[in-house]
């Protein structure tokens, strides 16, 4: 039986992963393993090799490889599961991870590289009071935050935005730089991510994202407008950006072009669809209603956008387009007749002919209803039918206007004026995730704030009938009741039993965001719910010897994993470090008075109780295979059990290899 190493307790090993993609490739550059990188250099065209120095083009700051180096260096971490702080545990595929995101995202690469559709963050926008991080870490943290200078040697924040320190700038891109570089892992390579930023940062940002992603696969800087007035000494800035860059801008067109729905649209077809169930198929009544409704909305009412759409048919609402062809100065342009339904006579041409050749206009003519719009007689040209419901969609704008006040509102509707100040809007949440998913696709946010991307994605799913599942991740940033911006806040948390920190608001949000859909649409039964997960030291014990007695350390290593930690702990380790996603099934059973764990239907198995005799070892073990045979998973099989638990090597060797002889060979202890 192979038992579990202290490396089994990390994240994937990213720098082991791209040395052995890299040699697959280009083998004659590796040499037992190490890269000879003249040769590397010159299998990628640099035949010359030249010695450049330290001048290149690009954006350079002190730190940066070390920062690029913490992004390569596996998690030593977990995530431990909270049943207890989440909404429908059994069921529900979200997930909201509490702790550093550097962490967490780390964590994930094995059960989520290349597995995200959309990934949207709102980072610190490294203004004068921006804070990221609590006032003291421990453990695997500790080592990043003292390098970034977050805090000194006692563990004590230091400002990041201190800028008489020169580092107001460094410090900010040694933070986004690792964690974005650990972003584009998770992303498909139809997948996209989309960066709030304002222009404290928007300059390096860009720059950056562009190195990280490439600038080939830069899409847009959307300018979100997000007040009609400021006040300013010199020029008001009411706007803030938003970055999108593609992980593979080919692969995404290849897939399909990116469309919202119009402004408004929605609730023109509702007008729409109650008129043709009052007047039936009285076209004339519905246009005569249309066009009332429109009169009687405001100037600048979005929906009034749409009034030339006030004709039907049995198709839908239309509006009759130009068919002419384009003035071009083409002589060839189609002029065949088309005849009048109704006088039989052919109808009057445009001077530049028609924009569709005679195949084409046949093929609307025959179409139940024509596609094609005639007036009351042959002397009126006819025009070709435009739908509203084919062209609801179109290009998403690189610049919006949205009231910055109605998500604060939003949110004070939920948990109370003053909790969480400057939230982000669910509604352009909602469009960028609408942008870009499909049915059952992954979008994250692991700068998660107050929870309003959690809330935008169930209001998507609601809306277009997807199931979109989505990862929140947010720093359980302490609140300080003396401190006046953060007074509501605390106050918030104490008054309904929370700790007070940033997390805790957000998953409540979040709770009431979905008793708000609930009550509303009471016959929904998409997901609504999130399964809590807190960062935490691995439930696996590291090997640390102490030199200086050693029987001692050996004594204390004879129990592989951390006391005090549930079977559930450990299970979820072992999710995420085989690469399994942390909301696939766990099953239970109980076998020879032990239980016994079926994850993913079969694809883990473990059994963690504390004590496994020689008399347990036979209907244990056939116990499993029983098991194994009715689930008949797709892959290999790997089963777990505790290392301690075993009378003798001769009990643990018996049953491997038992569950060996049928075909069960990935037998492994903790």
């Amino acid at each position: 039986m192979e038992q579990v190493t202290p490396h089994d307790g990390e994240s994937v090993d990213i720098v082991a992963e791209n040395i052995e993609q890299l040699q697959t490739i280009f083998p004659e550059a590796f040499t037992e393993r190490k890269v000879n990188f003249d040769v590397l250099r010159q299998l990628l065209g640099d035949a010359s090799v030249l010695d450049e120095g330290e001048e290149k083009f690009g954006l350079n700051w002190h730190g940066k490889k070390k920062a690029r180096q913490i992004a390569l260096t596996p998690s030593a971490g977990t995530l431990r599961p909270c049943p207890e702080e989440s909404v429908d545990w059994q069921t529900t595929q979200n997930l909201f991870i509490e702790g550093d995101n550097l962490e967490v995202l780390k964590l994930l690469q094995k059960s989520y590289a290349g597995k995200v559709k959309m990934i949207y963050i709102d980072p610190p926008y490294n203004k004068e009071k921006d804070f990221v991080y609590p006032d003291r870490f421990q453990d695997n943290l500790e080592t990043y935050l003292r390098y970034t200078n977050q805090i000194d040697d006692a563990g004590m924040k230091i400002s990041s935005s201190s800028e008489s320190s020169g580092r107001k700038h460094t410090n900010w891109l040694n933070m986004i730089y690792p964690r974005l570089k650990l972003a584009r892992n998770l992303l498909r390579q139809d997948g996209a991510i989309f960066i709030s930023i304002d222009d404290n940062e928007e300059a390096m940002l860009s720059t950056l994202c562009n190195e990280i992603f490439g600038q080939e696969n830069f899409v847009a800087k959307i300018v979100w407008q997000k007040s009609k007035k400021g006040d300013a000494k010199l020029i008001a800035s009411v706007h803030e950006y938003i970055l999108c860059y593609a992980k593979n801008k080919a692969a995404i067109i290849e897939n399909g072009v990116w469309r919202t729905r119009k402004e408004g649209v929605d609730e023109v077809f509702d007008k729409y669809q109650a008129l043709r169930r009052k007047h039936n198929k009285d076209h004339l009544k519905i246009r005569e209603g249309m066009m009332a409704w429109y009169r009687s909305l405001k100037a600048d009412d979005p929906r009034k956008n749409h009034k030339h759409y006030n004709w039907s048919d049995d198709r839908g609402l239309y509006f009759p387009d130009n068919f002419a062809g384009p003035d071009d100065g083409r002589e060839n342009r189609p002029r065949h007749d088309i005849i009048h339904p109704v006088t039989d006579k052919s109808c009057k041409k445009p001077s530049t002919g028609w924009r569709w050749d005679a195949e084409r206009t046949e093929w609307a003519l025959a179409q139940n209803p024509p596609r094609i719009h005639f007036g009351l007689d042959e002397t009126t040209i006819p025009n070709r039918k435009s739908y509203l419901k084919e062209t609801a969609l179109e290009p998403y704008n690189s610049h919006f206007y949205q009231d910055g006040r109605s998500a604060t509102l939003q949110v004070e509707k939920l948990v109370g004026e003053g909790v969480f100040p400057f939230p982000k809007n669910t509604d352009v949440l909602g469009k960028l995730i609408n942008l870009v998913v499909n049915q059952n696709d992954i979008v994250m946010d692991f700068f998660a704030g107050s929870g309003a991307f959690s809330h935008a994605a169930f209001n998507v799913n609601l809306e277009d009938n997807l199931s979109v599942r989505h990862i929140l991740v947010q720093l359980p940033e302490k609140l300080d009741a003396d401190k006046k911006e953060q007074k509501a806040a605390h106050k918030f948390c104490i008054s309904n039993g929370f700790p007070p920190n940033i997390a805790e608001i957000a998953k409540e949000r979040i709770r009431r965001a979905a008793q708000q859909i609930k009550d509303e649409n009471p016959d929904y039964d998409g997901d609504l719910g999130f399964k809590v997960f807190k960062l935490d030291s691995s439930n696996i014990r590291f090997w640390n010897p102490d030199a200086s007695d050693l029987e001692q350390t050996l004594l204390d290593h004879a129990e592989h994993l951390v006391s005090g930690r549930s079977e559930e702990d450990i299970l979820y380790e072992l999710l995420l470090k085989r690469g399994v996603d942390l909301t696939t099934p766990i099953e239970r059973k109980s076998i020879a008075g032990k239980t016994l764990y079926s994850i993913g239907y079969g694809v883990l198995f473990a059994c963690l109780d504390e004590s496994i005799h020689r008399d347990d070892i036979e209907p244990l073990a056939q116990g499993v295979i029983d098991w194994h045979g009715e689930l008949d998973p797709a892959t290999d099989t790997h089963i777990f059990f505790r290392d301690s638990a075993f009378d003798d090597d001769i009990a643990k060797t018996n049953l491997s290899a038992i569950l060996h002889q049928h075909g069960i060979s990935h037998v492994r202890s903790l």
